[in-house]
């Protein structure tokens, strides 16, 4: 959930409307990240790959919220937005095909869990009514904080959720595993846990990150 944070860091607040809100900033941060997104050719072979795994996951996990997968190019592997919203760039295509089931799973753990609407309550619990630099001043190390956290855990459940779609067409954790691999050992950020961490809670779910 990268885009919360270009909302309160990157967006300039010279920008923000009058008695424009938070979740206002967050979602226009979000649309204007989605409208950047170059969206990759809808008869492409590719896309039709991504296309089909997003359908076989939905296949095994009826009842979900309302969901579109959007197939996109350039540098981002994928993302959720609006809550909604999946990104998955065509290059998923290239993967295994376990794996690039994982990633789409996990982008639909977020829609599932409900993440946006829970990270945007906390945003507008440490930001309420209208958005000026004298209030984001003074709760932004505060608010990053708890956002991370919460960024944390959202991953985690993602993760977990993946993992349950995953196991019910046949695959399990080591799938994830060879994923991570195949991306490389990442350290933890304000919005994502370390690799190690992400595996090590997939090898033992039971045990609390």
């Amino acid at each position: 959930m990268r885009w919360m944070w270009a909302a309160v860091l990157g967006l300039g607040f010279a920008s923000v409307a009058r008695s424009e809100d938070i979740v206002d900033v967050l979602r226009r941060s979000q649309q204007q990240r989605l409208e950047a997104l170059a969206p990759a050719p809808v008869d492409g072979a590719r896309a039709e790959v991504v296309r089909r795994s997003f359908d076989a996951l939905l296949s095994v996990q009826p009842g979900l919220p309302a969901v579109e997968l959007r197939v996109i190019r350039g540098p981002l592997l994928a993302e959720t937005v609006h809550g909604h919203i999946v990104l998955a760039n065509e290059a998923l295509a290239e993967l295994p095909e376990d794996e690039r089931l994982f990633v789409l799973a996990h982008e639909l753990g977020h829609v599932a869990r409900g993440h946006w609407l829970q990270m945007a309550l906390l945003f507008q619990q440490w930001v309420p009514g209208e958005v000026t630099p004298e209030h984001t001043d003074a709760v932004a190390s505060l608010l990053g904080r708890d956002a991370s956290g919460l960024a944390h855990r959202h991953e985690f459940e993602a993760d977990a959720y993946a993992l349950e779609l995953l196991q019910r067409l046949g695959f399990g954790a080591q799938t994830a595993v060879s994923l991570f691999r195949r991306l490389g050992s990442l350290p933890d950020t304000a919005t994502h846990p370390s690799t190690r961490k992400r595996v090590a809670l997939l090898r033992t779910p039971d045990v609390a990150p």
